[in-house]
């Protein structure tokens, strides 16, 4: 049996022979590469991402505050955890979470921890999302204006062990929210 404690993602870095913007995007750009693999060369085009974080807020009586908001590419309105791009330059992903739950959800905290972090769509982009934990929930001082998707976004407090059911019941997809809802509710029974 391989020792679990070494199983983990590797670092691989084939030579790239040719990388350019194939489209340039508002938020995004799409590259287009030509790397060496193997004895070949291989084609791909994938989403230049900033990278982003997101926040499982935890009251304190058990419930994770959920967002509901448009998503255009999917054509829902689905429940998310509050998250935004890491497009601040300098600025380290724990405060870029704290300033999108006041943006989000006009909320600060008073405990920050790193849950997790996940590459969304290893196959598509570069995206590495960094999940945190945050408790000692209270209101920011002042609300924060909303527009397009942000402007009509739905809040509600949910027992964790709810949302956790309505992931394995698929009634929330979002990866997201179901990586987020799954590790906090792990990372809470590893403390009891």
């Amino acid at each position: 049996m391989p020792d679990l404690d070494a199983l983990r993602d590797e670092p691989f870095e084939p030579e790239v022979l040719h990388s350019e913007v194939g489209f340039e995007g508002v938020v995004w750009n799409v590259r287009d590469d030509r790397v060496r693999y193997g004895d070949g060369e291989i084609r791909r085009q994938y989403v230049a991402h900033t990278g982003a974080v997101a926040i499982l807020a935890l009251d304190d009586v058990g419930r994770v505050l959920l967002i509901q908001q448009y998503r255009h590419p999917i054509r829902h309105r689905d429940w998310e955890l509050p998250a935004g791009l890491l497009d601040m330059p300098g600025e380290e992903p724990v405060e870029a979470a704290r300033r999108e739950l006041a943006e989000e959800a006009d909320l600060v905290a008073a405990e920050w921890e790193p849950l997790v972090s996940s590459w969304t769509t290893p196959g598509g982009n570069d995206e590495v999302i960094h999940i945190f934990l945050a408790t000692g929930i209270s209101a920011a001082p002042s609300a924060h204006a909303r527009e397009d998707e942000e402007a009509d976004i739905r809040v509600e407090w949910v027992p964790l062990d709810e949302a956790v059911r309505a992931v394995l019941d698929g009634r929330m997809r979002n990866g997201i929210l179901s990586i987020g809802v799954l590790a906090a509710a792990q990372r809470l029974r590893d403390r009891s």
